[in-house]
């Protein structure tokens, strides 16, 4: 059965930006009569702004849901769940600001349009 799960998981990886994987994990797929519910956790990767600080993980966001393409004949959901961190010295929650991922690794179009339909902007971006 592990194997097949294995299978589930490089399948669902097909459609999506190659990119999405360097920050989120596949943590389940779920297949429900005509639906593919595809859940993605953001890794536990510090934000670049925190690096020397001390930062304890303190679980997620609740889960952003977003409706992608079909695949196949089933529609696809994408739960996203984002960190959340907390600061030590500032005893701030802190998260990643994708803004400026987006802008200082140059991802591509696609993870940046991944994001935005997620968030309908860039998170941390001013409307």
């Amino acid at each position: 059965m592990a194997q097949s799960k294995d299978h589930y998981y490089t399948l669902t990886k097909l459609p999506l930006p190659e990119e999405i994987f360097e920050y989120f994990d596949i943590v389940q797929v779920d297949i429900v009569k005509r639906e593919v519910h595809i859940h993605l956790d953001e890794k536990a990767i510090k934000p670049e702004e925190y690096e020397l600080a001390k930062l304890i993980s303190k679980g997620f966001h609740p889960a952003a849901i977003v409706k992608d393409f079909p695949l196949l004949d089933k529609a696809m959901f994408l739960q996203v769940r984002r960190r959340r961190w907390f600061c030590k010295s500032t005893g701030k929650i802190v998260e990643r600001d994708w803004d400026s991922v987006a802008k200082e690794t140059r991802l591509t179009k696609e993870f940046a349009t991944f994001l935005r339909g997620i968030f309908g902007q860039l998170p941390n971006q001013q409307q």
